[in-house]
């Protein structure tokens, strides 16, 4: 029986309610399967800065890098905001996807049938909308150098070279010959130099994968049609800063970002959170939806371990809670048969993985 080494960094805020239930379904899906996990904590975020001066612990680089996945939390809070840029908890989970090298961001957008009412948009738009985000994570505007201030003036460069768009196209590409090998690239190629580069660079890959249907958009079009038309996207393959934004808008078709979870992958390396920061607003109160932080486990065993039929099993428990009215309550006036507390969603989820063979 394999066993998997998973290191976990519940981090702040709500962090430690939504791992926990996230181990809890794992443990569950092993059984009837040919592997087991173990686990170890590691810290990242305030909790890090206030246990030992650092928001990114060299342990912690070390453990991540042993281990054969990272189960993330949420960090960050109010508390920590006054701390120097360097030594803020934000900053720790940047240097932290830099040492990893995780270069793919993976932020699906999925809505529910059962949760179309909770979108702000008319059902009959969001229906059945099931999006894949691919962001290159670790390059463009966000690390280009140089950056700074002179005077009266400040400055970011964006930069991308050909290896770094490759990597990333490539990665677009194989997930939409699993998906339905429909890709829409999207740049400000009328405008940018860099983006220039990167549709050619997009368009060369392509030839590589010939079974998926290829097109382009600008960012700003792609804004709107996200919400004019969201089903005609399946993989939306994009940069770091445009990723940053149509992620967090795609995010939001679904209701609730408390459904939704992430993947940040690389070579060698992968980080899976959901996408909902650390609320600390509500931590400790037992309300936190963990679904995403779920939904981020399923996708940590079929993209990182390749453990898709148990990634399956989990989708489906997920589904079929939903289904049966389950709720917390960020999403308790949709249809809600019951409303759960964190840690009883968790339960629920996990008795119906464990019953799923």
């Amino acid at each position: 029986m394999k066993n998997y080494k998973i290191a976990l960094i519940k981090g702040d805020g709500i962090g430690p309610e939504i791992i926990d239930e996230a181990v809890k379904v794992l443990d569950a899906v092993c059984v009837g399967e040919a592997f087991s996990f173990s686990y170890e904590e590691y810290l990242m975020g305030g909790i890090a800065y206030d246990v030992t001066g650092d928001p990114l612990p060299q342990a912690t680089i070390n453990g991540a890098k042993n281990s054969d996945a990272i189960l993330f939390g949420a960090i960050g809070g109010e508390k920590w905001d006054q701390l120097p840029r360097e030594k803020r908890p934000e900053s720790g989970l940047l240097r932290f996807r830099k040492e990893l090298g995780v270069f793919a961001n993976l932020r699906p957008a999925k809505v529910y049938d059962e949760l179309v009412n909770a979108s702000t948009l008319k059902p009959e738009i969001v229906q059945g909308v099931d999006i894949m985000v691919v962001r290159e994570l670790i390059g463009g505007i966000y690390f280009g150098e140089p950056k700074g201030r002179e005077g009266n003036k400040a400055f970011n460069t964006m930069v991308y070279t050909v290896p770094e768009i490759e990597r990333i196209a490539h990665k677009a590409f194989q997930i939409a010959m699993q998906r339905t090998k429909k890709l829409c690239s999207v740049d400000k190629a009328n405008v940018l130099d860099v983006s220039q580069l990167w549709r050619e660079t997009v368009i060369r890959i392509a030839k590589e994968y010939p079974e998926v249907e290829l097109s382009h958009m600008y960012v700003d079009n792609a804004a709107m049609q996200l919400i004019r038309n969201p089903r005609q996207f399946d993989v939306i393959l994009t940069g770091n800063i445009f990723g940053d934004i149509l992620s967090d808008e795609a995010s939001m078709l679904s209701g609730s970002i408390g459904l939704l979870p992430s993947a940040s992958t690389g070579l060698k390396h992968g980080l899976y959170e959901p996408i909902h920061g650390s609320a600390p607003d509500i931590a400790g109160q037992g309300i936190a939806n963990p679904i995403a932080t779920i939904a981020s486990a399923a996708m940590m065993l079929r993209y990182e371990l390749g453990e898709t039929r148990a990634a399956d099993r989990i989708e489906a428990a997920i589904a079929k809670v939903l289904r049966e009215g389950y709720r917390t309550g960020d999403i308790g006036a949709y249809d809600a048969k019951e409303i759960c507390s964190t840690s009883e969603m968790g339960t629920i989820i996990a008795n119906n993985v464990a019953a799923i063979r």
